[in-house]
């Protein structure tokens, strides 16, 4: 295990029981942000001030996640949305924005990443927040709900229209909102596993514009290119609790006056946890490594948070059922494991439009051979 690996989960399996004591969601959330931003492992999600200097690696991503995820899904997703909701600002390479990255990687400032809407989903084109310039800035009129941070946000990137009408990729902007902007409201939900996420809705809310007008698209996806792998990693890290949950009650529990660990089905599935965990790393250390490289990476992405995402929640599964009725037990680590990890095939991109992006790609690279 690296050197990284290891104070992560050190720091996890500390700093876990810290947040699970606090029983309103919200303040465990931030609880668990001021102990990232305490252990310095914020300042990994932001380049430059606050970030190191040369950008953010996804091989160090990958390994935080996948050691904080093996620990706490709230620590993981605290962590990763600091990255997310400001990378946008770290691509519009203005030198005065310098301040509230180094803010955001220290745990000061909350950051959000706001692209989703009710019709706009992995689809981003059919976005249909509008910006409208004004003097001195740009307004923001719109709707974003599924936004990780929503109830706590202090910065909100977000990807609004322009110009054009739906489907109008072009016409997709940047822009960067105050969390106590005038016009900004907020309305929370409840999710299978605990996250603060929510609902914002803009009303002639103030909004900077981050890079060129028209760049808004380009600068989502780059943002999702760099963190997207690293769901991959945290799907890792909830499949590798559930194995390890799994090996302890197999070798504990006793049925037919043997453990169940010496029942032959039992012992296949804990082979192919294990042979789909460790395929999944190394897909996942591919993937990293050529993003890290600059060289183009979709397909190595799209493999990686395809059959991790989907090999974790069949890992997790198998571990319910073998732990039985404890299995589905509120509190016990399997059933919560089950839950976290069911939103990872959704996010950043669900496992269809990974099928999408290879299928695309391969057909691409056939036909030009």
């Amino acid at each position: 295990m690296s050197g990284l690996a290891q104070r992560v989960r050190e720091f996890a399996a500390r700093a876990a029981d810290s947040i699970e004591a606090e029983a309103d969601l919200n303040l465990a959330a931030r609880r668990a942000l001021a102990l990232l931003g305490e252990e310095g492992l914020l300042e990994l999600t932001v380049p430059g001030e606050g970030g190191g200097g040369k950008g953010v690696s996804v091989r160090h991503l990958c390994v935080v996640r996948e050691g904080l995820a093996y620990q706490s899904g709230l620590l993981d997703v605290m962590f990763v949305m600091q990255g997310l909701g400001s990378f946008p600002m770290t691509l519009a390479e203005d030198p005065s924005l310098g301040e509230e990255l180094a803010a955001i990687g220290a745990g000061k400032l909350i950051a959000a990443f706001a692209l989703t809407e009710p019709e706009a989903g992995s689809d981003l084109s059919a976005i249909a927040t509008r910006a409208r310039q004004v003097d001195g800035g740009w307004r923001l009129d719109g709707h974003k709900t599924f936004i990780s941070n929503a109830p706590l946000c202090d910065r909100i990137t977000v990807l609004a229209r322009t110009s054009g009408e739906s489907g109008d990729e072009q016409g997709l902007s940047m822009f960067l909102v105050q969390g106590d902007a005038p016009g900004l409201r907020r309305e929370s939900f409840d999710v299978m596993a605990p996250h603060p996420i929510g609902d914002l809705y803009f009303e002639e809310t103030p909004a900077r514009l981050l890079g060129e007008r028209g760049a808004g698209l380009e600068m989502a996806l780059g943002t999702l290119s760099r963190f997207r792998t690293s769901v991959a990693a945290a799907a890792c890290g909830f499949a590798a609790r559930a194995l390890d949950e799994s090996l302890r009650h197999l070798q504990r529990r006793k049925q037919f006056g043997r453990p169940l660990a010496t029942f032959q089905g039992l012992r296949f599935d804990l082979a192919e946890m294990d042979t789909r965990l460790a395929a999944a790393r190394l897909l996942v250390s591919e993937a990293a490594q050529r993003v890290d490289d600059g060289a183009d990476a979709r397909c190595e992405v799209a493999r990686a948070k395809l059959f991790a995402t989907e090999s974790a929640s069949w890992i997790c599964d198998r571990a319910v059922q073998h732990l039985g009725g404890r299995g589905v037990r509120q509190g016990e680590v399997v059933e919560r494991l089950y839950r976290e990890v069911r939103a990872l095939r959704i996010y950043e991109g669900t496992s269809e439009v990974q099928k999408l992006i290879l299928a695309r790609e391969l057909l691409k690279r056939s036909s030009e051979a």
